[in-house]
Protein backbone atom coordinates (compact mmCIF):
# COMPACT_ATOMS: atom_id res chain seq x y z
CA UNK A 1 0.00 0.00 0.00
CA UNK A 2 0.92 3.13 -0.89
CA UNK A 3 2.03 6.37 1.22
CA UNK A 4 -0.74 8.11 -0.75
CA UNK A 5 -3.36 5.61 -0.49
CA UNK A 6 -3.06 5.38 2.99
CA UNK A 7 -3.18 9.38 3.54
CA UNK A 8 -6.53 8.83 1.64
CA UNK A 9 -8.14 6.13 3.59
CA UNK A 10 -7.50 8.14 7.16
CA UNK A 11 -8.68 11.11 5.61
CA UNK A 12 -11.94 8.99 4.15
CA UNK A 13 -12.15 7.68 8.06
CA UNK A 14 -12.37 10.88 9.44
CA UNK A 15 -14.83 12.21 7.25
CA UNK A 16 -17.51 9.67 8.49
CA UNK A 17 -16.51 8.46 11.59
CA UNK A 18 -13.93 12.03 13.04
CA UNK A 19 -10.72 12.19 13.95
CA UNK A 20 -9.92 11.06 17.84
CA UNK A 21 -8.91 13.44 20.44
CA UNK A 22 -5.90 12.07 22.68
CA UNK A 23 -6.31 12.85 26.33
CA UNK A 24 -9.54 14.93 26.04
CA UNK A 25 -7.55 17.64 24.93
CA UNK A 26 -9.24 20.93 23.80
CA UNK A 27 -9.59 20.71 19.50
CA UNK A 28 -9.50 23.85 17.67
CA UNK A 29 -11.29 23.36 14.81
CA UNK A 30 -9.45 24.34 11.57
CA UNK A 31 -9.48 23.59 7.65
CA UNK A 32 -8.16 19.80 8.73
CA UNK A 33 -10.85 19.17 10.89
CA UNK A 34 -14.09 20.66 9.08
CA UNK A 35 -16.09 19.66 6.18
CA UNK A 36 -18.32 21.02 3.74
CA UNK A 37 -20.97 19.54 1.60
CA UNK A 38 -24.36 21.15 -0.37
CA UNK A 39 -27.41 20.58 1.70
CA UNK A 40 -30.91 19.62 -0.49
CA UNK A 41 -31.57 22.99 -0.64
CA UNK A 42 -28.23 24.24 -2.02
CA UNK A 43 -28.49 21.49 -4.58
CA UNK A 44 -31.26 22.90 -5.40
CA UNK A 45 -29.65 26.57 -5.42
CA UNK A 46 -27.46 25.01 -7.65
CA UNK A 47 -29.62 23.49 -10.19
CA UNK A 48 -31.34 26.94 -10.39
CA UNK A 49 -27.85 28.56 -10.93
CA UNK A 50 -27.31 26.12 -14.26
CA UNK A 51 -30.93 26.37 -15.33
CA UNK A 52 -30.79 30.23 -15.58
CA UNK A 53 -27.22 30.19 -17.16
CA UNK A 54 -28.66 27.99 -19.94
CA UNK A 55 -31.17 30.34 -20.39
CA UNK A 56 -28.90 32.88 -20.77
CA UNK A 57 -27.21 30.95 -23.10
CA UNK A 58 -30.08 30.14 -25.00
CA UNK A 59 -31.72 33.74 -25.38
CA UNK A 60 -28.00 35.84 -25.41
CA UNK A 61 -29.64 37.91 -22.94
CA UNK A 62 -27.23 39.79 -21.39
CA UNK A 63 -30.00 40.88 -17.44
CA UNK A 64 -30.04 37.17 -17.87
CA UNK A 65 -26.40 36.49 -17.77
CA UNK A 66 -25.88 39.21 -14.98
CA UNK A 67 -28.73 37.40 -13.21
CA UNK A 68 -27.13 34.36 -13.32
CA UNK A 69 -23.30 35.73 -11.82
CA UNK A 70 -25.27 37.41 -9.09
CA UNK A 71 -26.89 34.12 -8.01
CA UNK A 72 -23.86 31.88 -8.49
CA UNK A 73 -22.00 34.13 -6.87
CA UNK A 74 -24.36 34.01 -3.74
CA UNK A 75 -23.55 30.27 -3.83
CA UNK A 76 -19.99 30.50 -3.83
CA UNK A 77 -19.65 33.57 -1.07
CA UNK A 78 -21.79 31.18 1.21
CA UNK A 79 -19.23 28.82 1.02
CA UNK A 80 -16.51 30.81 2.99
CA UNK A 81 -19.31 32.24 5.52
CA UNK A 82 -19.99 28.26 5.85
CA UNK A 83 -16.34 27.14 6.31
CA UNK A 84 -16.24 30.33 9.19
CA UNK A 85 -19.23 29.76 11.45
CA UNK A 86 -17.01 26.43 12.82
CA UNK A 87 -13.94 27.60 12.15
CA UNK A 88 -11.94 28.59 15.18
CA UNK A 89 -14.25 27.36 17.67
CA UNK A 90 -12.42 25.38 20.49
CA UNK A 91 -14.42 22.01 21.96
CA UNK A 92 -13.36 20.52 25.10
CA UNK A 93 -14.74 17.49 27.33
CA UNK A 94 -16.20 17.93 30.61
CA UNK A 95 -15.90 15.19 33.28
CA UNK A 96 -19.55 12.84 33.68
CA UNK A 97 -21.16 11.49 36.63
CA UNK A 98 -21.59 7.95 37.01
CA UNK A 99 -25.12 6.68 36.41
CA UNK A 100 -27.48 3.60 37.25
CA UNK A 101 -27.82 1.14 34.11
CA UNK A 102 -30.67 2.54 32.04
CA UNK A 103 -30.33 5.68 33.23
CA UNK A 104 -29.13 8.10 30.60
CA UNK A 105 -25.14 9.10 31.10
CA UNK A 106 -24.89 13.03 30.85
CA UNK A 107 -21.74 14.43 29.25
CA UNK A 108 -20.73 18.27 29.14
CA UNK A 109 -19.26 19.62 26.17
CA UNK A 110 -17.52 22.85 26.38
CA UNK A 111 -17.39 25.66 23.03
CA UNK A 112 -15.64 28.68 23.17
CA UNK A 113 -15.39 31.26 20.26
CA UNK A 114 -12.23 33.26 20.70
CA UNK A 115 -13.14 35.43 17.71
CA UNK A 116 -15.21 38.43 17.36
CA UNK A 117 -18.19 37.35 15.23
CA UNK A 118 -21.02 35.26 16.50
CA UNK A 119 -21.55 31.50 16.01
CA UNK A 120 -25.57 31.20 14.85
CA UNK A 121 -27.25 27.91 15.00
CA UNK A 122 -24.90 25.57 15.84
CA UNK A 123 -25.81 21.77 16.89
CA UNK A 124 -24.16 19.44 18.78
CA UNK A 125 -24.72 15.96 18.41
CA UNK A 126 -24.46 12.38 20.49
CA UNK A 127 -27.38 10.73 20.61
CA UNK A 128 -29.35 13.72 20.49
CA UNK A 129 -28.60 17.37 19.19
CA UNK A 130 -28.78 20.14 21.35
CA UNK A 131 -28.92 23.68 19.43
CA UNK A 132 -26.81 27.13 20.92
CA UNK A 133 -25.73 30.45 19.43
CA UNK A 134 -22.06 31.36 21.18
CA UNK A 135 -21.62 35.56 21.05
CA UNK A 136 -18.23 36.76 21.02
CA UNK A 137 -15.58 36.22 22.86
CA UNK A 138 -17.45 33.34 24.82
CA UNK A 139 -17.76 30.56 26.00
CA UNK A 140 -20.25 27.92 26.22
CA UNK A 141 -21.37 24.93 27.90
CA UNK A 142 -23.98 21.86 26.90
CA UNK A 143 -25.08 18.88 28.33
CA UNK A 144 -25.37 15.91 26.02
CA UNK A 145 -27.37 12.08 26.92
CA UNK A 146 -26.36 8.55 25.60
CA UNK A 147 -28.35 5.64 26.96
CA UNK A 148 -26.89 3.20 29.20
CA UNK A 149 -27.49 -0.58 28.87
CA UNK A 150 -25.42 -2.54 31.32
CA UNK A 151 -22.93 -1.54 33.65
CA UNK A 152 -18.99 -1.08 33.20
CA UNK A 153 -17.58 1.72 31.22
CA UNK A 154 -19.57 3.45 28.60
CA UNK A 155 -17.96 5.62 25.98
CA UNK A 156 -19.63 8.59 25.04
CA UNK A 157 -18.55 7.79 20.50
CA UNK A 158 -18.75 10.75 18.36
CA UNK A 159 -19.82 13.95 19.04
CA UNK A 160 -20.44 16.11 15.73
CA UNK A 161 -20.50 20.24 15.85
CA UNK A 162 -22.05 21.28 12.64
CA UNK A 163 -24.17 24.27 11.27
CA UNK A 164 -26.08 24.85 8.30
CA UNK A 165 -25.45 29.29 8.53
CA UNK A 166 -26.33 31.39 6.89
CA UNK A 167 -28.61 30.40 4.35
CA UNK A 168 -29.26 26.72 4.47
CA UNK A 169 -27.14 25.68 1.54
CA UNK A 170 -24.26 24.15 2.89
CA UNK A 171 -24.21 21.84 5.77
CA UNK A 172 -20.60 21.93 7.73
CA UNK A 173 -19.33 19.57 10.08
CA UNK A 174 -16.57 18.13 12.54
CA UNK A 175 -16.82 14.87 14.17
CA UNK A 176 -14.74 14.40 16.83
CA UNK A 177 -13.90 11.02 18.55
CA UNK A 178 -13.16 12.30 22.28
CA UNK A 179 -11.83 9.96 24.94
CA UNK A 180 -15.20 10.34 27.06
CA UNK A 181 -16.50 7.88 28.89
CA UNK A 182 -18.30 6.98 32.08
CA UNK A 183 -18.63 4.75 34.56
CA UNK A 184 -22.28 2.85 34.63
CA UNK A 185 -23.42 1.05 38.24
CA UNK A 186 -25.63 -2.02 38.10
CA UNK A 187 -29.84 -1.10 37.69
CA UNK A 188 -30.50 -1.31 41.79
CA UNK A 189 -33.35 -4.43 42.40
CA UNK A 190 -36.88 -3.03 42.15
CA UNK A 191 -37.84 -5.08 45.04
CA UNK A 192 -34.87 -5.38 47.52
CA UNK A 193 -34.75 -7.93 49.83
CA UNK A 194 -34.45 -7.31 53.66
CA UNK A 195 -30.69 -6.83 55.01
CA UNK A 196 -28.82 -9.78 55.50
CA UNK A 197 -28.11 -10.35 59.66
CA UNK A 198 -24.61 -11.06 59.41
CA UNK A 199 -21.74 -11.66 56.34
CA UNK A 200 -21.42 -15.49 56.61
CA UNK A 201 -24.74 -16.17 58.01
CA UNK A 202 -23.41 -16.27 61.86
CA UNK A 203 -22.55 -13.84 64.79
CA UNK A 204 -18.87 -13.48 66.33
CA UNK A 205 -18.82 -15.73 69.56
CA UNK A 206 -20.08 -13.88 72.82
CA UNK A 207 -22.90 -13.28 71.24
CA UNK A 208 -26.14 -13.90 73.50
CA UNK A 209 -29.67 -13.01 72.25
CA UNK A 210 -31.56 -10.42 70.73
CA UNK A 211 -32.28 -7.33 72.89
CA UNK A 212 -28.81 -6.30 73.82
CA UNK A 213 -26.69 -3.54 73.54
CA UNK A 214 -24.69 -4.71 70.11
CA UNK A 215 -26.30 -3.95 67.20
CA UNK A 216 -25.73 -6.51 64.53
CA UNK A 217 -27.91 -6.42 61.36
CA UNK A 218 -31.54 -5.64 61.04
CA UNK A 219 -34.79 -7.28 59.60
CA UNK A 220 -38.20 -6.66 58.56
CA UNK A 221 -40.68 -5.64 61.07
CA UNK A 222 -42.56 -8.57 62.63
CA UNK A 223 -45.64 -8.26 64.80
CA UNK A 224 -43.96 -8.65 68.53
CA UNK A 225 -40.86 -6.60 67.83
CA UNK A 226 -40.21 -3.95 70.13
CA UNK A 227 -41.15 -0.66 69.21
CA UNK A 228 -37.94 0.90 70.08
CA UNK A 229 -35.85 -1.41 67.61
CA UNK A 230 -37.83 0.04 64.89
CA UNK A 231 -35.33 1.75 62.56
CA UNK A 232 -37.63 5.01 62.23
CA UNK A 233 -34.68 6.80 59.90
CA UNK A 234 -35.10 4.34 57.64
CA UNK A 235 -38.56 4.28 57.31
CA UNK A 236 -38.85 8.12 57.38
CA UNK A 237 -36.82 7.81 54.33
CA UNK A 238 -39.59 5.57 52.60
CA UNK A 239 -37.30 2.64 52.61
CA UNK A 240 -39.48 0.40 54.40
CA UNK A 241 -40.36 -0.60 58.04
CA UNK A 242 -37.35 -2.31 59.62
CA UNK A 243 -36.06 -3.25 63.59
CA UNK A 244 -33.02 -3.09 64.56
CA UNK A 245 -31.00 -6.47 65.72
CA UNK A 246 -29.12 -6.68 68.42
CA UNK A 247 -26.63 -9.54 70.27
CA UNK A 248 -24.56 -9.65 74.04
CA UNK A 249 -21.10 -9.73 74.27
CA UNK A 250 -19.17 -9.08 71.06
CA UNK A 251 -21.22 -7.21 68.11
CA UNK A 252 -21.12 -8.57 64.31
CA UNK A 253 -21.55 -6.23 61.63
CA UNK A 254 -23.66 -6.48 58.83
CA UNK A 255 -22.30 -7.78 55.94
CA UNK A 256 -23.51 -7.80 52.13
CA UNK A 257 -21.80 -10.93 50.37
CA UNK A 258 -22.18 -12.03 46.90
CA UNK A 259 -21.59 -15.21 48.18
CA UNK A 260 -24.49 -14.61 50.03
CA UNK A 261 -27.28 -12.74 47.99
CA UNK A 262 -30.65 -14.24 46.33
CA UNK A 263 -30.99 -13.96 42.92
CA UNK A 264 -30.93 -15.90 39.30
CA UNK A 265 -27.63 -14.94 38.01
CA UNK A 266 -24.61 -12.94 38.73
CA UNK A 267 -26.47 -9.61 37.00
CA UNK A 268 -29.26 -9.72 39.72
CA UNK A 269 -27.11 -10.82 42.76
CA UNK A 270 -25.53 -7.69 41.65
CA UNK A 271 -28.52 -5.15 41.55
CA UNK A 272 -29.75 -7.02 44.92
CA UNK A 273 -26.26 -5.57 46.36
CA UNK A 274 -26.48 -2.31 44.42
CA UNK A 275 -30.08 -1.62 46.48
CA UNK A 276 -28.53 -3.04 49.56
CA UNK A 277 -25.43 -0.50 49.30
CA UNK A 278 -28.02 2.35 48.40
CA UNK A 279 -29.90 1.55 51.47
CA UNK A 280 -27.70 1.18 54.14
CA UNK A 281 -26.30 4.67 52.75
CA UNK A 282 -29.26 6.16 53.07
CA UNK A 283 -30.18 4.96 56.62
CA UNK A 284 -26.76 5.39 57.89
CA UNK A 285 -25.69 1.72 58.34
CA UNK A 286 -22.15 0.54 58.87
CA UNK A 287 -21.65 -2.77 56.56
CA UNK A 288 -19.12 -4.72 55.03
CA UNK A 289 -18.60 -5.49 51.46
CA UNK A 290 -17.72 -8.76 50.20
CA UNK A 291 -16.96 -9.90 46.13
CA UNK A 292 -15.09 -12.88 45.14
CA UNK A 293 -11.70 -11.23 45.17
CA UNK A 294 -12.71 -8.37 47.40
CA UNK A 295 -13.53 -7.59 50.59
CA UNK A 296 -14.51 -4.18 52.27
CA UNK A 297 -14.03 -3.35 55.64
CA UNK A 298 -17.39 -2.04 57.39
CA UNK A 299 -17.91 1.29 56.85
CA UNK A 300 -20.18 4.13 56.47
CA UNK A 301 -20.59 7.31 54.41
CA UNK A 302 -20.52 8.29 50.53
CA UNK A 303 -16.99 7.23 50.29
CA UNK A 304 -17.37 3.82 51.38
CA UNK A 305 -20.70 3.59 48.75
CA UNK A 306 -19.10 4.67 45.98
CA UNK A 307 -16.40 2.47 46.96
CA UNK A 308 -18.55 -0.47 46.65
CA UNK A 309 -20.72 0.52 43.54
CA UNK A 310 -17.42 1.23 41.99
CA UNK A 311 -16.92 -2.42 42.64
CA UNK A 312 -20.30 -3.72 41.46
CA UNK A 313 -20.06 -1.76 38.27
CA UNK A 314 -16.83 -3.59 37.06
CA UNK A 315 -16.88 -6.64 38.82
Amino acid sequence: MTEQTLTERVKTHRFFTGERALDNQPILLNHRRVFILPTQRGLGFAVLVGVLLLIAFVYNNNLAYLLTFLVASVFFITTLHSFKALSGLVVQPGQAKPVFAGTPARFDIYLDNPSNHPRPHLHITLENTESLTIPPQTKASISLSSATYRRGWHQAGKVTVSSTYPLGLFRTWSPIRFNLKVLVYPKPAVHGSPFPESAAGEVQQGFSKKGADDFYGMHEYQAGDPVRHIHWKAYAKGLGLYSKQYGGGSSAQIWLDYEQTSGHDKEERLSQLCRWVLEADQAGLSYGFVLPGLKLAPESGVAHSQKCLEALALF
